[in-house]
């Protein structure tokens, strides 16, 4: 397995290929690739989906990835460094990279609105020129082209059901979801009597309602997703214990600890042991 580490904020790569390596791939970056040309396979975490021109994957820092190709392709690849994900700011969205890394379990297109379709060509179309005429300010607009390219991918991301929730689940509890996923590091935003009293219904309804429509409590969806985006702090940045700590508003590190241990039969430090082990072999 190859491991690829990037210190800018973003860069955005044209390529042209016939092969891809057959060795699995790692980033530890965000990495959005639009198929301008082309058709084939790609293999992401042991998940073989067929691409062809239009589509757009993404691919978290977890994934394991690799692209088989059947006819010659081309490919643009947007690579976004975790940070700049991390302090994106937005008027509207709260959470990008939660949106971003929950996107961890999809293979294939995230574009699932036609709509959008359209735009991205239409960027991807902006992004190609920029690469092709170098000119002044070429970075700024060209971090305006990503910053759309983000957006789009999360308001795309925030409309795929999670696994487990029923075909015919309704809107609200997608909303409820979407809710979670935007405060998962506001404790006081994520307790049940917080939740039932946005949603307009009773706390002891909430939770048989959300079991019936997801297949587990929301307690358990509440911390599965924390201890994933933990996980990926552990695995891919150098941020403390202790800055963790403070992220998710846990009481201390003893509470951090002993969460995580529960779920994942190790501690924190030995978790990114386990991983930095992994990453360097």
């Amino acid at each position: 397995m190859k491991k690829e580490n990037m210190h800018q904020s973003f860069e955005v790569v044209y390529r042209k290929v016939d092969e891809c390596p057959a060795s699995d791939l790692q980033f530890s970056f965000f990495q959005m690739v639009y198929v301008i040309s082309g058709t084939g396979f790609l293999r992401v975490n042991g998940n073989c989906i067929a691409f062809r021109p239009g589509n757009l994957m993404l691919m978290t820092p977890n994934d394991y990835h690799n692209f088989h190709i059947s006819e010659t392709t081309e490919f643009l690849l947007i690579r976004i460094n975790n940070e700049y994900v991390k302090e994106y700011r937005s008027k509207n969205i709260n959470c990008i990279e939660c949106l971003l890394y929950y996107a961890s379990h999809l293979s294939g297109c995230i574009l699932k609105q036609k709509e959008d379709e359209f735009l991205v060509k239409s960027i991807v179309e902006c992004l190609l020129h920029a690469i092709a005429h170098k000119d002044i300010y070429d970075e700024d607009l060209t971090a305006h082209y990503v910053n759309a390219l983000i957006v789009i991918a999360v308001r795309n991301i925030s409309k795929i059901k999670p696994p487990g929730i029923k075909g015919n689940a309704d809107k609200r509890i997608l909303d409820i979801i979407n809710h979670i996923q935007s405060n998962i590091f506001s404790p006081a935003n994520l307790k049940a009597s917080f939740i039932a009293d946005k949603f307009g219904i009773s706390d002891t309804y909430l939770g048989s309602y959300f079991r019936n429509q997801c297949g587990e409590t929301i307690q358990q969806f509440i911390a599965n997703y924390r201890i994933r985006l933990i996980e990926h702090r552990l695995s891919f940045s150098d941020m403390r214990i202790n800055e963790i700590v403070n992220e998710f508003g846990f009481a201390d590190e003893s509470h951090l600890n002993k969460f995580f241990k529960k779920h994942r039969g190790v501690s924190l430090t030995g978790y990114r042991k386990e991983k930095k082990t992994i990453i360097n072999s």
